[in-house]
């Protein structure tokens, strides 16, 4: 399984930028795919996760409101639309798949993407 994430950049503060993650090498359709964050000196976290068919969507609480995850099953490719971005928003974004259902626990996660970087700033 190879996940390719891209669309991370440099963006001011209040405004948005689109995560990508392309899939290959397994049924995407049928697994979870998650959004995850690491901000220099900080543990990776949770940011969303969406459900094999996009009909279910879960958020941390610091981007709900701001942050959506959708999928395109046809083209393998997952979307994280940013908005309203701020400072504390920064970080190295990863995308990850797993099987059954969704969750926010990153060790439930089978493969990770390389991570593409958002710097928002002030």
């Amino acid at each position: 399984v190879q996940l390719q994430a891209s669309g991370g950049g440099l963006v001011q503060a209040g405004g948005s930028l689109r995560l990508s993650c392309a899939a290959s090498g397994r049924k995407f359709s049928s697994y979870i795919m998650g959004w995850f964050r690491q901000a220099p000196g900080k543990e990776r976290e949770f940011v969303a996760t969406i459900s094999w068919s996009g009909g279910s969507t879960y958020y941390a609480d610091s981007v709900k409101g701001r942050f959506t995850l959708s999928r395109d099953n046809a083209k393998n490719t997952v979307y994280l639309q940013m908005n309203s971005l701020k400072p504390e928003d920064t970080a190295v974004y990863y995308c990850a798949t797993k099987s059954g259902s969704y969750d926010y626990r990153e060790s439930s996660y089978d493969y990770w993407g390389q991570g593409t970087l958002v710097t928002v700033s002030s």
